[in-house]
């Protein structure tokens, strides 16, 4: 049940890990536009945001990767509650995609650390 906790726990870091490449480097690029909706004139007003925004998801992943790193269920549960709490709150004021993309995953890793520990 570990590994799969483990697993579930990694795979939110390599999302947050995305997120971050999207929002950082990618804004502006189709591939940028296409995952967020935008219009080349918004993601070009908005990169400096967007890149901030991309710095605390990379923090995030960093926070997952770290717990992971030293087998520390709580700092795990602490970033996964993070995750959690950004994806509830982008869902409601941004994007319901956000609850699928970020919270849903985050859920799914919880359930899964707890049952392991």
């Amino acid at each position: 049940m570990t590994i799969v906790a483990n697993l579930l726990v990694g795979l939110v870091a390599l999302i947050h890990l995305y997120i971050l490449l999207l929002e950082m480097f990618w804004w502006t690029t189709p591939k940028g536009r296409k995952a967020f909706g935008l219009t080349p004139e918004f993601a070009e007003a908005t990169k400096v945001l967007a890149a901030n925004q991309g710095l605390y998801n990379g923090f995030l992943a960093a926070g997952l990767l770290w717990g992971l790193a030293r087998g520390d269920v709580p700092t795990q549960l602490f970033f996964l509650g993070c995750v959690l709490v950004a994806g509830l709150y982008g869902a409601a004021t941004a994007s319901r995609k956000i609850l699928y993309v970020q919270a849903l995953p985050a859920i799914i890793a919880i359930a899964g650390v707890l049952a392991a520990w």
